[in-house]
């Protein structure tokens, strides 16, 4: 496939500023390739770079006497709660691939966030999730939330983990764009947690899990814009899960961990091989190269473009331990896994790719991760006038009801917002 000019048309679809491709041009001494610019794309995203609202999450509370890993620091949330172990937990929205393709947009969100938390080493007990719609009595929401509960259930189900609790609302406010948002709770060994870092030179790189296939390419770039009335025609960049295989992945990447054969492990999420491997290289202070001609691929004629920026479910980047290769093979041949040796961790800084022969990607992965090259913004904030009219108003203007308080009771009751949740679990 011939690669398309780099135009400012091009650079606008892929979700980039003017002023931002001149910086990508600046920081590589050139302009980007097709493929380097698809990958700067998702990883300056909204999505992954948190690029608009960095500024008030570091604002957050972040220390404390029990934290093993704050915010931002691996792949999730950990705490010691004694006897040696702890409690690892990510929560993580959902919320524009749940409005255009519910279940598999929920699905998939509950998925992503136990890779996270059993890529550190933790066994999941506990998936938890809160939900926002439009009102109920409207058909689209009726279908949005039905599926998103359905998808939620299911993945968990077949995955084997609880969902021990939930919150539910619905308020013509989440009409035009609802929030699904889940968590995922794990218990794991402190001694036994593993980080999402590459840090030893000549270290092979592994891919394990599902084959990568064209679902979800740009999901994180879809996922920072503003869901339109023409949203439905992104469903391609929905992923789909398959709970069944994550939950082999899971005791694979539990029993690799056990044995101490990776060096470091990351899921693929958001922006897939291209976020994990740049990530990882980066928290290290390493280059890594890819071979991406040993991606293990589920769709003829794909391309680097597609392969690097896949979002395909049920994967994760192992960093391996040179010499242990066979093992780490058999580990994932007993739980009839594929795997691959896709890479190799390098002296310097870069996330070098090739295919057929060719370097089709040679970035500096600092320029790709928060922290490093990726713009800051501090947006232009306006307060809303409604805010105004809600703290302005008072119980006094609440006109007085004929009716029974009894009967008042029962209609406050009745509201789907307010009334029992069983129904839902």
């Amino acid at each position: 496939m011939k690669e398309p000019p780099i135009t400012p048309e091009l650079v606008e679809k892929h979700g980039l500023s003017g002023e931002e491709f001149e910086r990508i041009c600046k920081i590589l001494g050139r302009k980007p390739n097709f493929t380097e610019l698809g990958v700067y794309s998702v990883m300056w995203s909204e999505h992954c770079s948190y690029k608009s609202s960095i500024k008030y999450l570091k604002t957050l509370p972040r220390e404390g006497e029990h934290v093993l890993a704050a915010a931002g620091e691996e792949n999730a949330g950990a705490l010691d709660i004694g006897d040696g172990k702890a409690l690892v937990f990510k929560i993580e929205s959902h919320n524009h691939p749940s409005a255009i393709v519910p279940f598999q947009g929920a699905a998939t969100g509950v998925g992503g966030i136990l890779r996270d938390i059993f890529s550190m080493g933790a066994r999941p007990i506990a998936a938890l999730d809160a939900l926002y719609f439009g009102e109920l009595t409207e058909p689209l929401q009726q279908h949005r939330f039905n599926g998103v509960v359905e998808g939620i259930a299911r993945y968990g189900n077949c995955f084997g983990v609880p969902t021990v609790g939930g919150l539910v609302e619905f308020d013509s406010a989440y009409a035009g764009n609802c929030l699904v948002n889940a968590m995922a709770v794990g218990i794991a060994d402190i001694d036994k947690m593993m980080p999402a870092k590459a840090s030893t030179i000549g270290n092979p790189v592994f891919i394990i899990g599902a084959s990568t296939g064209r679902d979800g390419i740009h999901g994180a770039t879809f996922a920072s814009g503003e869901l339109r009335e023409d949203s439905d025609v992104d469903r391609p960049s929905v992923q789909i899960g398959d709970p069944f295989l994550e939950k082999l992945l899971l005791e694979a990447t539990l029993e690799i961990i056990k044995l101490g054969l990776a060096e470091g492990i990351q899921d693929m999420g958001a922006a897939g091989i291209t976020c994990s491997s740049s990530e990882m290289a980066e928290a290290g202070g390493v280059g890594i190269t890819l071979d991406l001609d040993k991606v293990p691929l589920r769709e003829e004629g794909m391309i680097p473009y597609e392969i690097l920026l896949s979002e395909s479910q049920e994967r994760m980047l192992i960093i391996g331990k040179k010499g242990r290769e066979r093992e780490l093979r058999e580990v994932a041949e007993k739980w009839e896994l594929h795997i691959e040796q896709i890479g190799e961790v390098v002296d310097g800084d870069r996330l070098t790719c090739t295919w057929r022969g060719e370097k089709v990607c040679d970035i500096p992965a600092s320029t790709l991760v928060l922290g490093g090259g990726v713009p800051v913004y501090d947006r232009p904030r306006k307060r809303p006038g409604y805010l105004d009219r809600v703290h302005k108003w008072s119980s006094d203007e609440m006109p007085l009801s004929d009716r029974k308080p009894g009967e008042l009771l029962r209609n406050v009751l009745a509201m789907p917002t307010i009334a029992c949740k069983r129904w839902v679990y």
